[in-house]
């Protein structure tokens, strides 16, 4: 047990991806792939806090620097030419075990799904924490705060100088999650806090809406944005229900909710 510097990862369009793993040890029962939010990095203190929860349940984990953060190269879209960085780190994930999940916060989760809605074939399941619906930001301080970092030249910068992260100068303008919902065809769980200041908790509700019948939602008390303290157990919870619901091809109820 423990974690382990991976060889770099390439993607499909050329990008080179610091990536770590932590194993489970033995055969584990599935593989999952980590995907983190904008500004964060594998050595993050709360992506670590996942990755090794998640190990500890038998799980093995590949993470990465998602392009444009930490040592990976590339500048980072937002969550939209990273779905080649989640198909990079699956692609290990399925030398490791036969199941693979995608678990992803809010960049990450935007991720995640893009790759599970186009060319995720052999994924079993998804979880999305923290995930927008649509391209669009609540109107308060650290929301405008966050579109100004990623969508102005003046914010770039800043973001380089002081968050380490090269964002792509152009607004890709992607398919919303939404849309992306429903062409996944494997068990989805959101996980979503209600006290999230950058996501409203309707999101949440919308990505269940739009999803085409095997989603489930954990809305949780007091939780804030992506990998919060209060948000690693419902994840937990998640990742099983997304594996038992891929090995029964049933998935319950469509919506739960965790306190």
């Amino acid at each position: 047990m423990g974690v382990d510097i991976l060889d770099r990862l390439v993607t499909a369009d050329g990008v080179s991806l610091e990536a770590r793993a932590w194993y489970a040890g033995g055969e584990p029962r599935a593989a999952v792939v980590l995907s983190h939010g904008f500004s964060a990095h594998t050595a993050d203190p709360q992506v670590i806090t996942v990755a090794e929860m998640l190990q500890a349940r038998g799980l093995d984990v590949i993470s990465y620097d998602a392009r444009g953060h930490g040592r990976s190269g590339g500048q980072s879209t937002l969550g939209d030419l990273e779905a080649h960085d989640v198909a990079a780190a699956a692609a290990v994930a399925s030398r490791r075990s036969e199941r693979v999940l995608l678990v992803g916060a809010s960049m990450g989760a935007i991720a995640v799904l893009r790759h599970a809605a186009g060319i995720g074939a052999g994924v079993d399941g998804v979880v999305l924490v923290s995930c927008p619906s649509r391209w669009a930001l609540p109107r308060n301080h650290r929301a405008l705060l966050a579109a100004g970092i990623t969508r102005t030249r003046i914010g770039r910068l800043v973001a380089s100088r002081y968050l380490g992260v090269t964002v792509c100068p152009r607004w890709t303008n992607p398919e919303p999650p939404t849309e992306l919902m429903g062409r996944v065809s494997v068990p989805v769980a959101v996980v979503h806090g209600d006290d999230d200041r950058f996501i409203p908790a309707s999101a949440s509700r919308e990505l269940l809406d739009a999803s085409s019948g095997g989603a489930r939602l954990w809305q949780v008390p007091g939780m804030g944005h992506a990998f919060d303290a209060r948000s690693i157990e419902p994840i937990g919870e998640a990742v099983d229900w997304a594996l038992d619901s891929a090995r029964t091809g049933a998935p319950g109820a469509p919506i739960a909710a965790a306190s």
